[in-house]
C-alpha cells in the first residue's frame, strides 16, 4: 500500500483546523478538489514552480464560498513529477504555499484545510493515485478525527480495512479528468467534472445554488 503524502506534515500527524467562517458548524461535508484544471491552470509539462502557478479566475471566491457554506476543503492531487525525479517534495510544497497565498489574495475565506498528494508514477499502482481512492480515504479520516479530537492519535485505514466509514452525503469531488470522477465513484462521493479552462468557478453553482450564496 503506497499511501498519500501530506503538505508540509507527516501523513498521520494531528491536523489542526481553523474555524469555518463566522464559526459555522461543520455538518460533515467535504469538498475534495483536484488541483490542476480545477484551482489553477493546467500546463503542458507540469507546473514546475510557484512562479508558473496561474490561478483560474474565480477559484479563490469559489473556495471561500464553499467554506462559508460549511464545507471543509481537501485538495487531492496526483503529482508524479516527484516520483519521476523531475523535482522534489520541497518544490511541490512551495507550489502549494503559492496556491494557498493566491487563493487567500482573492478571498480571505479561501483557506485549504488539507492538501494531499500522490507522488507516484502510474506504473506503481499506488492506492493513493487517482483513479484509486486512497487520498479521499485519508482526507476524510484526517478531517473527521481533527473535528472530533485533534489530539487523538491517527491511524489511517484504506480499502477493505476501513470498516466504519462516515456518510459522504453532501460531500463532493471536483476534477477535470475521468480519473477524478472514477475516484469519486469508487469512494462513494458525488463527482463533478469541470472544464479545465474555467475550473471550479464554472461549476460552483452546481454545488451551491446562487440563492444560497453567502449563507452559512
Amino acid at each position: 500500500m503506497l499511501p498519500p503524502h501530506r503538505h508540509r506534515s507527516s501523513l498521520e500527524e494531528p491536523l489542526r483546523l481553523s474555524n469555518l467562517p463566522a464559526n459555522a458548524d461543520w455538518s460533515g461535508k467535504i469538498a475534495y478538489l483536484d488541483r490542476d484544471g480545477v484551482l489553477n491552470r493546467w500546463r503542458e509539462g507540469y507546473v514546475n514552480s510557484a512562479d508558473e502557478l496561474e490561478l483560474l479566475p474565480g477559484s479563490g471566491y469559489a473556495v471561500g464560498l464553499l467554506r462559508r457554506n460549511g464545507f471543509r476543503v481537501c485538495v487531492v492531487t496526483n503529482q508524479s513529477p516527484v516520483g519521476r525525479g523531475i523535482w522534489g517534495h520541497e518544490t511541490l510544497s512551495l507550489i502549494h504555499d503559492g496556491l494557498q497565498e493566491q487563493l487567500l489574495n482573492e478571498d480571505r475565506d479561501a483557506e485549504i484545510d488539507l492538501i494531499l498528494y500522490s507522488p507516484y508514477p502510474p506504473d506503481q499502482g499506488a492506492w493513493a493515485r487517482k483513479p484509486r481512492p486512497g487520498m479521499l480515504e485519508a482526507g476524510r479520516q484526517l478531517i473527521e478525527i481533527s473535528q472530533i479530537n485533534p489530539d487523538q492519535p491517527i491511524s489511517i485505514s484504506y480499502g477493505e480495512n476501513w470498516k466504519k466509514r462516515p456518510s459522504e452525503k453532501g460531500s463532493i469531488l471536483v476534477g477535470d479528468r475521468e480519473s477524478d470522477i472514477l475516484a469519486a465513484e469508487t469512494f462513494g462521493v458525488r463527482g463533478i467534472q469541470c472544464n479545465p479552462e474555467t475550473g471550479i468557478a464554472g461549476v460552483i453553482d452546481m454545488i451551491i445554488p446562487p440563492d444560497l450564496e453567502g449563507q452559512n
